[in-house]
């Protein structure tokens, strides 16, 4: 399916940054690793060293893909190859930092479902959201929307398909579960690839609202 325009331009963009912000990141590593490594670590430098440099040297070859990307299908796929990417840095600057590496936060649906219906707990959508085009989809916004957006329609969302909204009718909970995996990827998403900083919603989300 071909991205419009006005869709294409606002995902280079977002793929830009985080290319941008990653490729700062890996420099900067790469500099604290001479730094840090060359007199105890030096064989474990070597082996960073060239890692990083194949992390550039990916970026660089996603950055000239980015420029002829027109459909949905190829932007996953470009998206899936800069988040494999964005790992393979944090496992280096991890081991030059000799700190544990970051993980991608992995939501617990069925707690959150507890916590907003009061009910026990459900089991997980076993096929997940793992892509920002199928999570702005899922979320009824435009693709690369704000957070801010992101988070004014899951709170519409929520309260439309909530069980207290319905009369106690649960029917709905597969959509709400599918939801608020959206909302969570997304979040992460736009925390990770900078194109808008974290900020907390107004308040918390009461679905009896």
């Amino acid at each position: 399916m071909p991205f419009s325009t006005a869709k294409f331009l606002k995902f280079r963009t977002g793929m830009q940054k985080r290319i941008g912000s990653l490729r700062a990141k890996t420099e900067e590593s790469l500099d604290v690793a001479v730094e840090t490594m060359m007199e105890e670590r030096v064989d474990g430098f070597f082996q960073v060293e060239h890692g990083l440099e194949e992390v550039i040297k990916s970026l660089v070859e996603i950055e000239e893909e980015l420029e002829v990307i027109r459909d949905l299908s190829g932007a996953m796929r470009l998206e899936s190859r800069l988040e494999f990417v964005e790992d393979r840095w944090d496992e280096f600057d991890s081991e030059i930092r000799e700190r544990p590496r970051r993980r991608r936060k992995r939501v617990s649906l069925a707690d959150m479902l507890k916590a907003a219906s009061g009910a026990g707990p459900l089991s997980e959508n076993p096929t997940g959201v793992n892509n920002a085009v199928d999570a702005y989809a899922i979320m009824g916004v435009e693709f690369g929307s704000s957070l801010a957006d992101v988070t004014a329609s899951f709170r519409t969302k929520a309260k439309q398909l909530h069980p207290d909204a319905n009369n106690g009718d649960r029917s709905s909970e597969p959509e709400l579960r599918r939801m608020l995996e959206a909302y969570q990827f997304l979040k992460e998403y736009l925390s990770l690839s900078n194109t808008e900083p974290m900020r907390p919603p107004d308040r918390p989300y009461n679905p009896s609202e």
